[in-house]
């Protein structure tokens, strides 16, 4: 049996709440390729008799349709300003990436380098918990395909809230080059050029229920929705998607599958639908 959810009983549906309507539609939009459903379908085969499926079947047939496709890319979703004490002011230093890590036939792309960098605000502790491998102060991290950075402190505002992350570079150690394997550290972080990334809107969507079978919920399958089924941040992702097609799917590399809203995304507004998470983030909840 089908029920139409709160959000559109009450005759109320925003271009956002669409990907979350378990519908074709909104399965598209959000990202989800025939091929994944029919995977999905074949999987779970034919029965006569009521039974429940895990929707983690379904999320995974759509990991396994895209992880050799989905070409990869950079975005950093909570940003965090990261400044190189001791970068040459103007420069830009471009690194490369792979295109796609088991692929390298389908290229590389491009990764300008610059002294002040977005990277995410969980990759940076000033007192970090026991078993941190990120930036906190006397700490060395790689930032992927560039350098390896010491962390040398931290600028805070008036409330005391980490405003920027300061470090000083190591420049004999960028990635690729002869002798930077000499360096051994324990952490990689992404990253992106401030003045060269794009600001992006991006939709993080999640299941739409808490419960697996939302209908044994006492007080029925509304008391069993997701407050945070969705949550929209606005983050940045990297120059070179700056032309991407819409329904172009590819991974954002540490956060998951995503796809340019085939209805909002456009040049110069770019607008990303993530479709599925790297891993079962619900496996653990149970």
């Amino acid at each position: 049996k089908r029920k139409l959810l709160a959000f559109v009983t009450e005759g109320h549906v925003t271009g956002y709440d669409v990907p979350r309507m378990p519908t074709l539609a909104g399965m598209r939009r959000r990202g989800y390729t025939p091929s994944s459903i029919r995977n999905f379908c074949e999987r779970i085969g034919v029965t006569k008799a009521d039974s429940w499926i895990e929707l983690a079947q379904l999320e995974q047939a759509l990991r396994d349709d895209l992880e050799d496709v989905a070409p990869r890319a950079t975005a950093v979703l909570d940003p965090l300003r990261l400044v190189i004490e001791d970068w040459p002011s103007g420069q830009v230093e471009p690194c490369v990436a792979p295109v796609h890590p088991a692929h390298p036939e389908r290229g590389e792309r491009s990764l300008p380098f610059t002294g002040e960098l977005w990277i995410e605000r969980e990759d940076f502790e000033e007192v970090p918990p026991k078993g941190f491998r990120r930036l906190y102060p006397g700490n060395r991290v790689r930032l992927r395909y560039a350098f390896v950075v010491e962390c040398t402190g931290c600028d805070k505002d008036e409330e005391g809230r980490v405003v920027a992350v300061r470090a000083r570079i190591l420049p004999d150690s960028k990635s690729g080059t002869p002798g930077a394997d000499q360096y051994k550290v324990k952490g990689a972080i992404h990253w992106l050029s401030i003045e060269h990334a794009l600001a992006a809107e991006i939709r993080l969507y999640d299941r739409l229920f808490t419960e697996p079978q939302p209908d044994a919920v006492e007080g029925g399958y509304l008391a069993a929705l997701n407050p945070d089924s969705v949550r929209i941040v606005q983050g940045f992702v990297e120059p070179g998607l700056a032309d991407i097609a819409p329904e172009t799917r590819l991974q954002f590399e540490r956060h998951g599958y995503f796809v340019p809203d085939r209805v909002d995304h456009r040049p110069g507004a770019p607008v990303f639908n993530r479709a599925v998470t790297l891993k079962d983030s619900w496996a653990r909840r149970r």
